[in-house]
């Protein structure tokens, strides 16, 4: 069968479709169990993070519905959920905080469509692989800052807090505005948050002593809505419930498309598709690293876009790779992405079989378990080794966590990004330059303060980017040669083995060098250069500038052009030499030279 052939084009597109091939029993098993146990997880994760920024319950099912399906057809991870997600209902509570109350969930049908039809062209363009410019450092500092806004965000709902509070407001207003304006906590609605807390740490430190996967959110759930369904805790102490949903799958639509609305949300969509994108990308890379899989991050793109392009059309708000469901799913043993599929079947029977009691679930009990997902969101080893790690990691975790906190949840992943950058350009520009020096004994090697220094000769060893960002520090390193040339010098050599990635501002300032050198008489030698260095030489003139003589290439033994080149530069000088040299070389004829390495 031909790679080309419609059936493999289809796999590809399709890789779900791919791995039915050699498709068992064994996996079948495998990927129901898995996909029943996190469709478990799924249910009360999707309602508390639909109530994260105050959509209705259903439609973070229907998330978990379709998100779940598509993405699950089309990832090129076996292991990755995709659905609902803390760390983007999180951004939506931060982007839909300027759209009337009335209009936020057609807005957020409509960010599921912008989301998806970004992350959709990205993968077309082929940028997919750029996820890996971004360092690790703004990930943990972008998980820290929204840990910590989702932990501010519900303390309202653990406490009863009955405030009124402006949603247009910053976050820490919010959060002020709350405790201070309160008429005090509502203590009933605090019991039954931390009843919902400790009976979910309580299943999870049974599931660790026994090694089960009893799924402790939707245990404390049930158990907590049983109570509250007895007590009528509403009518009789004032708990708010969730509301009614609907015991229907979600139905085909399409999005309202407002431009006005459009505008406004656009700069958002951009920043959280591409939070998406390395959510779901890091997850994948994640897992992939424990199984050996190899991964199209292209791909994996595709997936997200189309993902969230379907849901939309579905009544969905924007999802990614769920973190939780995705450690679950892989380690219930799942094997194919037809878990993922399994799991949204598990959901969606969920919707039409229980839908009625989810009025029975305390809103507060839903609070409790976003607050615990918040604790948990950040790993205190891995934030402690990046902090350890360099100043570098610790400065752009921490401005990455407080532009979370104090500008904007969903920009803050690009403010760490930009800092990356920002502060990464300057080191990667410098400009490393050595100057080398040939002993007595025919070693060539870095001058060192004792070694005589030759009048007529001088070796600099050149390292470093040869890029525009690297230009001032190439300027100043080569008016360093300049300036330290003896009077008396009649050849430079100059290895530029380890120069790379040489642009057109670069070599402008190495052909100005070059003239500057020509001016004073002195023959320029170029040695080490590599097949890239001599292209672009030709290209702009430096070959023809210097004598293609004098350029040697870079050869597998090191030093050996360089040597070649120290062949020649004597060859120029005849029977010139330096005092310190003449006793030694002068009887010696060009063709005995050797170095010792």
């Amino acid at each position: 069968m031909q790679e080309s052939s419609p059936i493999n084009t289809l796999y590809r597109w399709v890789p779900a479709l791919g791995s039915l091939r050699g498709y068992s029993a064994t996996s079948f098993r495998r990927d129901l169990v898995a996909g029943v146990t996190v469709a478990a997880v799924a249910v009360p994760q999707a309602i508390a993070y639909a109530k994260i920024f105050g959509m209705p319950a259903e439609m973070g099912l229907y998330t978990a519905i379709v998100m779940t399906t598509v993405g699950a057809l089309l990832d090129s991870s076996r292991q990755l959920i995709n659905g609902p997600t803390n760390a983007i209902s999180i951004a939506m509570l931060s982007a839909l905080a300027v759209i009337d109350e009335e209009k936020r969930v057609s807005a957020a049908i409509l960010m599921a469509l912008l989301v998806g039809l970004i992350q959709t062209s990205i993968s077309l363009c082929r940028f997919g692989d750029l996820s890996r410019f971004i360092s690790q450092a703004v990930i943990v500092g972008f998980t820290l800052g929204a840990s910590v806004l989702l932990l501010l965000d519900q303390m309202k709902n653990v406490m009863g807090l009955n405030a009124p509070i402006d949603p247009h407001d910053h976050f820490l207003v919010r959060f002020w505005t709350s405790i201070s304006k309160s008429d005090g906590v509502h203590l009933p609605t605090l019991i039954i948050a931390a009843s919902t807390i400790c009976l979910s740490i309580a299943i999870r430190s049974v599931n660790r002593k026994y090694h089960l996967w009893l799924p402790e959110f939707l245990i404390a759930l049930i158990v907590v809505s049983s109570a509250c369904a007895v007590l009528d805790p509403e009518r009789t102490l004032g708990v708010k419930l969730t509301e009614k949903v609907p015991s229907a799958l979600p139905t085909p639509g399409l999005p309202q498309w407002d431009w006005n609305m459009v505008r406004e949300l656009s700069s958002s969509a951009a920043a959280i598709a591409f939070l998406g994108l390395l959510e779901a990308m890091a997850m994948a890379k994640s897992i992939a690293s424990k199984t050996g899989e190899k991964l199209d991050m292209n791909q994996q793109c595709l997936s997200e876009g189309l993902a969230n392009t379907v849901g939309s059309f579905f009544q969905c708000f924007p999802g990614s790779g769920s973190l939780t469901r995705t450690y679950i799913n892989h380690s219930s043993g799942a094997a194919t992405q037809w878990s993922g599929v399994i799991s949204a079947i598990g959901v969606a029977a969920t919707v039409l079989l229980f839908a009625p009691y989810a009025e029975y679930i305390p809103r507060p009990a839903l609070a409790g378990i976003l607050v615990l997902t918040a604790f948990r969101m950040t790993e205190i080893a891995t934030l402690t080794y990046i902090v350890k790690a360099t100043r570098f990691d610790a400065w752009i975790l921490a401005i990455t966590a407080l532009s979370a906190v104090l500008v904007s949840v969903e920009f803050c992943i690009l403010i760490g990004v930009v800092l990356s950058f920002a502060l990464y350009i300057p080191k990667a520009a410098k400009i490393s330059l050595s100057e080398l020096a040939v002993t007595s004994d025919r070693i060539i090697r870095e001058v060192q303060p004792e070694d005589a220094r030759c009048q007529f000769i001088r070796i600099y060893n050149l390292e470093g980017e040869l890029f525009f960002g690297s230009a001032p520090e190439l300027e100043r390193v080569l008016d360093t040669i300049v300036d330290s040339s003896p009077k008396d010098l009649k050849v430079l050599i100059l290895r530029l083995k380890r120069a790379r990635n040489p642009d057109a501002v670069c070599m402008q300032i190495l052909q100005s060098f070059i003239d500057r050198m020509h001016s004073k008489e002195v023959t320029v030698m170029l040695t080490g250069v590599g097949s890239e260095m001599i292209q672009v030489m030709a290209n702009v003139g430096i070959l023809e500038q210097v004598g293609s003589g004098n350029v040697f290439r870079e050869e597998s033994d090191i030093w050996a052009s360089t040597i070649e080149a120290m062949k020649k530069a004597y060859t120029i000088l005849g029977n010139q030499r330096c005092s310190h040299c003449q006793h030694q070389f002068h009887s010696l004829s060009t063709s005995d030279w050797s170095y010792m390495i």
